[in-house]
């Protein structure tokens, strides 16, 4: 019965391990398909199409470096960090009896630690992104976005008044959680900050002004990186192969163990 159970584990770690490659494999893809451009040759491109067939119907899968600039930043919800886009987490903490079972069947009470997410919120802002060569504007609407992350902080305290509070963050808590005895919160924040260089890979579009965007095809991803062209390819690609040799082998393991299992039963 054992072999059985971690067979049909470790297929299930192959399939997941299958869709993490073909996605590393998909990025690596979309990095080497997006066509480098710059700011100016992006509004040559644009403005000699408008003159030709009209603007607003100019699409192209481009990737552009350059430094995140902003007149009117967003403020990060725990640290009050300026930035274009943030993420935050509050988690509790606690601490719980439980009744388990020893190797003879006997019960006893351990103490188990676990968390529980109480409050997460994202955010982000058009923005502009520089060469030196010009500005162009950056929606990030469902972009996947690196970020830095700026706070993971656990404090062992209580709600004052059933109040929780951090930075610009604060939330109403319950104060009685059964027989989970808190231990206090961690607050976590994540933020891609202004002045950074970044590439950017997404669909350049003159719909409404010239704006670099989530692609419309779902095969297209829209990245947003503190790394380099060249730095991301290569973890994709290294991603993508680690990925595809786990996968073989959880496959090829689990499958063996399966029918081990079954020809014991």
């Amino acid at each position: 019965m054992g072999f059985l159970i971690v067979g049909v584990i470790l297929m299930i770690v192959g399939v997941v391990l299958f869709f993490i490659q073909k996605n590393q494999k998909n990025k690596a893809f979309c990095l080497r398909s997006a066509r480098p451009v710059t700011t100016t040759e992006l509004k040559d491109m644009s403005k000699a199409i408008a003159q030709e067939i009209g603007g607003g119907s100019w699409r192209d899968y481009v990737k552009l470096s350059g430094v995140i600039q902003c007149d009117r930043p967003i403020t990060s919800e725990l640290k009050q960090e300026p930035c274009v886009y943030y993420k935050m987490e509050v988690r509790r903490e606690y601490e719980e009896k439980v009744t388990k079972q020893d190797s003879e069947g006997k019960s006893y009470q351990d103490t188990q630690r676990g968390s529980e997410v109480i409050s997460s919120n994202q955010q982000s802002i058009p923005f502009t992104i520089q060469d030196d060569r010009g500005a162009i504007e950056v929606n990030p609407d469902g972009a996947n976005i690196e970020t830095v992350k700026i706070l993971d902080e656990f404090r062992p305290e209580q709600a004052v008044g059933g109040l929780l509070s951090f930075g610009g963050f604060s939330l109403a808590v319950n104060s009685s959680f059964g027989n989970r005895r808190t231990l206090g919160y961690r607050y976590s924040e994540s933020i891609l900050p202004l002045y950074r260089k970044v590439l950017v890979v997404g669909t350049v579009s003159d719909s409404g002004g010239l704006v670099i965007q989530k692609p419309p095809e779902s095969e297209q991803q829209f990245i947003i990186s503190l790394r380099t062209d060249e730095e991301l390819t290569k973890a994709a690609d290294r991603n993508a192969k680690g990925a595809f040799y786990g996968m073989v082998g959880c496959l090829a393991v689990g499958a063996v163990l399966v029918l081990v299992g079954l020809v014991a039963r």
